[in-house]
């Protein structure tokens, strides 16, 4: 058990993990890192080097993480869902259904079951923050996209109905939507950053000219997770730089 307030930050190795870990740390929260990765003794040794004060779960179902986590460290005043899935565009003749199949599970049925089950215990305690960190992708499809689409339309869906659900209880139900951040998983430093073709296409399509950063997208994480405000729920903050921009008029 530990004396500080907990925070539960899951896929804590990708996409808005890292920056998840840092920033509530730095709020004085103990962290609770959960990636399934963490069955590798070298993924699980490089990370806890990275974040020394963390503490690992390697679970590989929702409903095992959250009986493990409440078991052995306490109860935990915020969820982080952090849901990453490759994103890979194909036309619909060429699509196939387990790839669909996949977005859904790990994008949607995976976070609806690691909520439910927290759920009883944030109601038991009076008290919990709810933060899934999703994607604005959908502001502008592109073509081959439908089952990433899919998966995160439905993903800020979820964000809307659970917060109707837990606002009588007053836990506040909210994400975070990047586009064009900076991570491995979607948008790496080699092709995005380094490679000049890379940048010069962030610089095309993104107003702010970049990627986003970790530690960026780490301070609207922190403040959904520490604002007491369980006014504000039912929130989907785009973090995406300005994009997309709407195609300019001709003449």
């Amino acid at each position: 058990m530990v004396d500080k307030r907990c925070a539960l930050v899951t896929n804590a190795c990708d996409f808005a993990g890292p920056a998840a870990v840092a920033a509530l740390s730095a709020a004085n929260f103990q962290v609770v890192a959960h990636d399934r990765s963490f069955v590798e003794d070298h993924q699980r040794a490089n990370f806890q080097h990275r974040h020394p004060h963390a503490i690992l779960f390697d679970e590989q179902e929702p409903e095992a993480l959250v009986e493990a986590v409440w078991t052995r460290v306490g109860a935990v005043e915020v969820l982080v869902s952090n849901d990453h899935h490759p994103a890979r565009h194909v036309d619909i003749e060429s699509a196939s259904i387990s790839d669909l199949q996949a977005n859904l599970d790990m994008l949607v049925v995976r976070p609806f079951r690691l909520i439910k089950a927290v759920v009883p215990y944030f109601r038991a305690a009076k008290s919990g923050r709810i933060v899934l960190i999703t994607s604005c992708r959908t502001k502008l499809p592109m073509a081959g996209g439908a089952a990433p689409d899919a998966a995160r339309d439905a993903a800020n869906a979820l964000v809307r109905s659970l917060a109707i659900d837990l606002a009588p209880q007053g836990i506040p139900v909210n994400a975070v939507a990047p586009n064009y951040l900076y991570s491995e998983a979607y948008y790496p430093h080699a092709t995005f950053v380094d490679a000049p073709s890379g940048r010069a296409y962030v610089e095309a399509v993104v107003p702010v000219g970049r990627l986003g950063r970790q530690d960026e997208i780490g301070e609207v994480i922190a403040f959904l997770a520490t604002n007491d405000a369980s006014f504000l729920t039912g929130a989907i903050i785009d973090f995406a730089g300005g994009w997309p921009v709407a195609p300019k008029r001709p003449g």
